[in-house]
């Protein structure tokens, strides 16, 4: 009885191996695949960017001061001059102060002295150096009077306080990022958008442009190129491009944006999924095994791909290609779930 249990034993192990064997080695393996099919090949060159006005300005203050007063204005037009803030000009205000009382002095002295020379009491040369000493403190006063002026925050342009930043008593800064108002035109927008430096040769002006943002998912918006500028950035490989929005666009100032910029395209040309090829080749179901096909490529698209040649439409295609996959391997098709 022993040794019958052991033979029983033995012959299930055997069939197991046998199966397991069979299934590893020999047993077809599941695969998806696709038709190739008819559509529109598109050519892009992938972009990201910022949508702002075509026309606008930072207002930065040039001196480090205290805020003392600011525009109730933001999203409000303005007209070009009109005071947005005010920073703290005590201190110039007593220089100038100061300066006038000392130039009062001196023009006074000026005038007593032009009476001397006149009776002779005077030298030329005196009346002249006190003439000079006036003209340095109309100078002087004049450049006070300009930091003064410059202590006042007005819009740079006719157009609306997009955005408004700072509160009175803080301190402005004068960094170039320090900005405490923007000031544009809402309408016409655009994208200033960055293009890798080994794409930009196939960019073009008047290209179409596919533009999808974050607040707006549901389908791609449109947009056309506008300007190129001449001169990369070397440290970013980059070159900027101005992507032009229409006027009815829903984008708003300041959305980051991913762009699509269409530069080639081809209709009924025949598709297939990108990662359904592999090294500009495809694997072909024929008879129950996968056949190796070369293929030429045409377009390539983030997600489609165009085939030349070397398959046609009634060609059955796997994709994915998983790496496990040779030629001649015994395959069968998945089941729909």
């Amino acid at each position: 009885m022993r040794m019958r249990f052991l033979g029983i034993l033995l012959l299930l192990a055997g069939t197991f191996a046998g199966v397991f064997i069979w299934w590893r080695y020999f047993a077809p393996v599941e695969l998806a695949a696709v038709h190739p099919t008819r559509g529109t090949a598109a050519d892009v060159v992938y972009a990201t960017g910022t949508v702002e006005p075509e026309k606008w300005a930072k207002v930065i203050a040039l001196q480090r001061k205290r805020i003392t007063a600011l525009c109730d204005c933001e999203g409000k037009p303005v007209r070009k001059g009109d005071v947005l803030g005010q920073l703290d000009d005590n201190e110039e205000r007593a220089q100038l102060r100061e300066l006038d009382a000392r130039r009062t002095r001196l023009q006074g002295d000026v005038e007593r002295t032009r009476g001397l020379v006149a009776r002779s009491f005077a030298t030329q040369t005196g009346l002249d150096q006190l003439v000079t000493q006036v003209s340095e403190y109309d100078a002087r006063m004049g450049a006070v009077e300009d930091r003064i002026a410059n202590l006042v925050l007005r819009a740079p342009m006719d157009g609306v306080v997009l955005r408004k930043d700072g509160q009175v008593g803080e301190i402005a800064s004068t960094g170039v990022n320090d900005v405490l108002f923007w000031v544009g035109q809402p309408k016409p927008l655009r994208v200033v958008a960055d293009v890798n430096e080994e794409d930009i040769p196939r960019v073009r002006k008047g290209q179409a442009v596919l533009v999808r943002s974050e607040g707006f998912k549901d389908a791609p918006l449109a947009a056309s190129v506008g300007e190129i500028t001449p001169k990369g950035d070397p440290a970013t490989k980059t070159f900027r491009v101005y992507l032009a929005l229409p006027d009815d666009s829903p984008l708003k100032i300041g959305m980051s944006i991913e762009a699509n910029i269409v530069t080639r395209e081809k209709d009924q040309a025949l598709l297939l999924p990108a990662e359904a090829i592999k090294a500009d080749a495809v694997f072909r179901l024929v008879d129950g095994r996968l056949l190796r096909t070369p293929v030429k490529l045409g377009i390539r698209g983030a997600r489609m791909v165009e085939i030349v040649e070397g398959i046609t439409e009634r060609d059955l295609v796997a994709s994915p290609i998983e790496t496990a996959f040779r030629d001649g391997l015994r395959v069968r098709m998945r089941a729909n779930p």
